[in-house]
């Protein structure tokens, strides 16, 4: 009999691949479980539905991400090199975990409206730094959450074009690049 714990991973790994190769949508509870090997009653014994699942992958893996970042940026003393950091931290992520990086892109726009602004949401990580930088007038004054989804725009962007072989992998080849253009965007005369 396998333990709860081991059982709750496999249904996790599987619906990480089975979400980017077919979408959330195109994924059914019967194709989670057999994949997982297990039988469809078993899958609800540990979620509820479909969309429990999808949350609790996105909630849990959005939140760590969101403390890696601010993990990485915490090193730093300017704004330059936080961002620098940050993007750093993008590009290593998507290279390390493409699979969950996809997901989480993919599961977006249907999570995020859950998302709370706090210290567990990348977003908000990347506008609070981003604030601190105009009040140390480090960037010129500017509508911090406009600023925060350029910088993303930025980073996911590129990203896609490596989803879909547009741009030439390992991502973390094009950080510095990302950083000076996420820099020249928000109005700063400094370097990555």
């Amino acid at each position: 009999m396998r333990d709860a714990s081991e059982t709750r991973r496999k249904i996790q790994h599987e619906a990480l691949r089975l979400f980017v190769d077919r979408g959330v949508g195109g994924t059914t509870t019967r194709d989670l479980a057999q994949a997982a090997g297990i039988a469809e009653g078993t899958l609800y014994r540990h979620y509820e539905s479909k969309d429990a699942l999808v949350w609790d992958l996105f909630s849990t893996h959005y939140a760590t991400f969101a403390h890696r970042l601010t993990a990485r940026a915490s090193k730093c003393e300017t704004f330059a090199a936080k961002l620098a950091a940050i993007v750093a931290e993008f590009c290593r992520f998507f290279d390390a975990e493409p699979v969950l990086f996809r997901f989480l892109m993919l599961a977006q726009h249907q999570a995020l409206p859950r998302i709370t602004n706090d210290s567990d949401n990348p977003v908000e990580v990347v506008q609070t730094i981003i604030a601190t930088a105009i009040g140390r007038g480090e960037i010129p004054a500017q509508p911090t959450g406009l600023a925060a989804t350029m910088v993303l725009g930025l980073l996911l962007q590129p990203a896609i074009g490596l989803v879909y072989g547009r741009v030439e992998p390992p991502f973390s080849q094009y950080a510095e690049t990302i950083a000076t253009a996420c820099l020249k965007a928000l109005g700063s005369d400094h370097h990555a």
